[in-house]
């Protein structure tokens, strides 16, 4: 099984020392309890175990650690076998960490409503992803950490990324076939277009997600956008 870390982290040994360890101990500790707070009569076994080793990946990634075998091991109680069988590789793992707080859109209704929907839906999804959903600092770390590692940005693309994009690619293909939206749209390009809004407040100008001036840009540049795409 392969580990990732961050570029600019050195080498981690297999075993934690010290006052490491006693940290990694403590944040596996409240990882678990809050866990066990979280689940109900019945929950299986199985995600509880995920949803131990993701907790104890995420607190490893915003604590600014490179992610080993050794370290998620430790923070999350979880054995080296029982990793082993939910993530073949480190890389995908740390993908599927980095997404945790993250949705999938939902259906949109009708193509009548379609700009609305998504105009109303991207704006909601910014503002939800705040310091307790997702925190800026973590944003922060999963652009570095995917930046330095083709290998990452490809499995986070492939495994949570692409499919976060369906719903909205798919209403406005709806959109098309129903006449609203050019005949002669390139729907991925549209939506890399429209998401490019968003991650440049959010990457170039370093803004935070609930900035009221980054959202009016963002707001104005989607209205730009979709009269691009109206029929």
């Amino acid at each position: 099984m392969t580990t990732t870390a961050p570029a600019s982290a050195p080498a981690s040994s297999q075993t934690d020392a010290g006052a490491s360890a006693r940290s990694s101990g403590s944040a596996a500790t409240a990882a678990s309890a809050d866990l066990d707070t979280r689940r109900g009569p019945g929950r299986p076994r199985t995600e509880e175990l995920d949803g131990q080793i993701l907790a104890a990946t995420l607190a490893i990634i915003d604590a600014d650690e490179a992610v080993t075998v050794s370290r998620v091991v430790e923070r999350s109680g979880v054995s080296r076998a029982a990793l082993y069988r939910r993530w073949p590789s480190m890389t995908l793992l740390i993908a599927a960490a980095l997404d945790v707080g993250r949705t999938i859109p939902p259906t949109l209704g009708k193509p009548g409503d379609l700009r609305a929907g998504i105009v109303d839906f991207l704006m909601g999804a910014s503002a939800d992803l705040d310091e307790t959903s997702y925190p800026d600092q973590r944003f922060r770390q999963r652009i570095r950490l995917v930046m330095s590692d083709r290998e990452l940005q490809q499995a986070y693309w492939e495994s949570h990324v692409s499919v976060r994009r369906r719903p909205i690619e798919n209403a406005l293909r709806a959109g098309i076939a129903e006449g609203s939206l050019r005949a002669d749209l390139d729907v991925e390009a549209c939506f890399d277009l429209i998401a490019g809004i968003f991650y440049y407040q959010l990457v170039v100008r370093g803004c935070r997600f609930d900035d009221p001036a980054a959202r009016a840009r963002c707001r104005a540049g989607l209205e730009v956008a979709w009269r691009g795409m109206e029929a």
